[in-house]
């Protein structure tokens, strides 16, 4: 019998794109896919595919139980609510994983981030950890994805940065192996399409793991400009960042993730993305080659 799959968050830009994956490196009929949404309009097109799509609010069990009725294996999408103070995300994400129970879900997949445990540096590690303890605790057989950082994530430093010719860091030394959202999104799919019944926790990156220093080097070789890195301490990164209009917050988040690097909890390479999907990922020097143009604004 072909199981349901369903996949929360389906309006963002990592729902779509497993769903894209689902309906054309895996082959799953429209028929066997549930998207989930706040907003069932966003998905008008995904609908007339002839995929179910669902309202789902992750603040309200009720919705999240019927959302999840009839699924059998179910994509959970860690939610963009990152509000430190109040503890929500984790809330919601504890509710998805309470309602997938109660709707008798048999297979729950998740998307955390490497290295969440207790010590992390960064600031929202511990809804994912959480997540990840529920989610062991619920006794549903699981695959955790641990995204490593976004390749599309550099658009939020390096345009300022080549523009002003400095990139200012507190990574140090620390590696990432940035990967591409799209790469990570059709590894997520292979493993909700595999029908696979073991609990499993994959890391996704990119090919190769790189400083700061080596990544401006590759930014300057692709855009012909020169692009000086300025290591700073943290606190003086923050106020930078929060001077630039960044809300404190927020700043303190961005921060976290160079202290994160600099403690080297980010720099592993695997090569889950080739295996689940069976496609070669994308270089960092791809992604820039590719973006060369909004890069340089």
């Amino acid at each position: 019998m072909t199981e349901t799959l369903l996949v929360t968050g389906a309006s963002g830009q990592l729902g779509r794109a497993v769903i894209n994956h689902l309906l054309d490196a895996q082959k799953i009929a429209p028929s066997s896919i549930i998207a989930t949404t706040r907003d069932p309009e966003n998905l008008a097109d995904l609908a007339a595919l002839g995929i179910a799509v669902r309202a789902a609010d992750f603040n309200d069990r009720t919705s999240l139980e019927k959302a999840f009725e009839g699924a059998d294996r179910v994509l959970i999408i860690s939610t963009g609510d990152l509000d430190l103070k109040t503890g929500r995300r984790l809330k919601q994400h504890q509710t998805a994983v309470a309602a997938a129970k109660a709707a008798g879900v048999s297979h729950l997949l998740y998307t955390s981030m490497p290295n969440p445990e207790p010590g992390s540096p960064v600031l929202f590690a511990g809804d994912h950890h959480g997540t990840e303890q529920a989610i062991k605790a619920s006794g549903i057989p699981y695959t955790i994805f641990r995204n490593g950082w976004y390749q599309e994530n550099l658009f939020m430093s390096l345009p300022h940065a080549i523009s002003a010719g400095k990139w200012y860091t507190s990574a140090a030394d620390g590696r990432i192996a940035h990967g591409a959202r799209d790469d990570m999104a059709a590894a997520i799919a292979a493993g909700l399409a595999s029908g696979s019944k073991e609990s499993r926790i994959y890391t996704l990156t990119g090919p190769q793991a790189y400083t700061t220093n080596e990544i401006a080097a590759l930014v300057s070789e692709v855009t012909g400009k020169p692009l000086e890195v300025i290591q700073l301490p943290d606190e003086a990164l923050t106020e930078g960042v929060k001077a630039a209009g960044v809300p404190e917050d927020f700043a303190r988040i961005i921060v976290s993730f160079d202290a994160n690097t600099r403690a080297g909890r980010i720099a592993e390479v695997t090569d889950a993305v080739e295996k689940l999907s069976g496609r070669k990922p994308r270089t960092l020097k791809q992604f820039l080659e590719a973006n060369k143009a909004a890069l340089l604004g």
